[in-house]
């Protein structure tokens, strides 16, 4: 099947754009890139991760009480690391320096997962074809979820907008035993993985080492220097896992799967009604943006409006050329759309769960 193109149209707009945003790092004298604030963050969400773990390997916690808190504290690490840290190096927005922002990308396959599938999945597919049917991963068909109206209805859809919230807990843990291998096998088939220059062998080497290192350290070392029992560790895995992944699922959500968005469609030439920054607008809301805390916390990722827009440009810039965005894409007659807090948000996201879970009209 031919490559899906972008229509070369609004030109303008990109280029003033560009040059706007431009302007505002030349004249400030500052890079695009990470700063102490980004480094600090960073060191505060290993931190995060890892004392906690340290606790439970020392014995040093040993009530129920304890152990579930730093569960918890952990599955906030664990989180953090993937919207703050490893998000920005693997987008290559973390420093100038190339073989630093793969070091740091590496972080994820630290905490589970595999930076490689997800490059390939996020930075390529999702980002280049944001909420496109068959092409964007992140809306692709789910069986248990219905997140684009392109795809089949079931029965079960109908009640998604219930049973979904309880379905997001479960991501990282998807990753972690399941999706990462699948995925590398389909990007091994598909061509992905030679499309990226990389090596089939060397990806499914470091997958699997990572992997094995990943339960080494957290399930084999607590049972060998703690008095833990083998299935206490695992409860203690699962619930990290599924608060993080809780976490991660409702900030990357209500940015595309949000009432108002739109799900655009090639036409026969396989070509999109717009180019990629206006599909972009259209496809991207923005949320929470008032809150500083929060903003820190999920990584600048409630910008995802400019976060997608320039995703080479560290998220600790966004809230200041947000302005410049919202500003010249009103000025062109283009959409900004953004919710005031995280919870309309989370309220946009379920209301079209419940839309797109009712039985489409049989057209005759």
């Amino acid at each position: 099947m031919t490559k899906i193109k972008f229509a070369p149209t609004q030109r303008d707009f990109v280029s003033t754009l560009n040059k706007r945003v431009t302007e505002y790092f030349n004249n400030n004298k500052i890079a695009r890139h990470g700063n102490i604030q980004m480094v600090i963050k960073t060191i505060v969400m290993f931190a995060l991760y890892f004392l906690p773990y340290t606790l439970i390997l020392t014995s040093t916690v040993s009530s129920v009480f304890g152990l579930v808190s730093t569960v918890v504290l952990m599955a906030l690490g664990l989180a953090g690391i993937g919207l703050s840290v490893m998000h920005d190096a693997n987008h290559g927005a973390y420093t100038k320096s190339r073989r630093i922002n793969n070091f740091i990308g590496y972080s994820l396959n630290l905490v589970g997962a595999n930076a490689f599938n997800w490059k390939v999945q996020h930075n390529v597919l999702h980002h280049t074809y944001t909420n496109v049917h068959e092409e964007d991963e992140d809306i692709s068909p789910r069986g248990a979820l219905r997140l684009t109206p392109h795809s089949d209805w079931k029965k079960m859809h109908k009640y998604q907008f219930v049973y979904a919230w309880f379905l997001y807990g479960l991501m990282t843990i998807v990753w972690l035993f399941y999706k990462d291998f699948s995925r590398l096998f389909k990007y091994q088939r598909n061509g992905m993985v030679k499309a990226q220059n990389a090596s089939p062998g060397k990806e499914w080497a470091i997958l699997l080492g990572t992997k094995l290192f990943y339960i080494a350290y957290i399930f084999v070392l607590p049972l060998v220097f703690t008095p833990l029992l083998w299935w206490q560790i695992a409860i203690g895995i699962l619930l990290m896992h599924y608060i993080a992944g809780f976490i991660l699922a409702i900030i990357f959500q209500p940015a595309h799967v949000i009432e108002g968005t739109e799900f655009p469609l090639p036409d026969e030439t396989r070509t999109l009604e717009n180019n990629w920054a206006v599909h972009q607008l259209m496809t991207t809301t923005n949320f929470g943006n008032k809150s500083k805390w929060f903003s820190w916390y999920v990584g600048g990722l409630n910008f995802q409006i400019e976060h997608h827009l320039f995703p080479n440009i560290c998220h600790v810039h966004y809230s200041k050329i947000a302005t410049i965005v919202k500003s010249t894409a009103q000025e062109f007659g283009l959409p900004y759309k953004s919710s005031r807090t995280f919870f309309g948000a989370l309220v946009g996201h379920a209301r079209l769960l419940k839309q797109l879970g009712a039985r489409p009209e049989l057209v005759p």
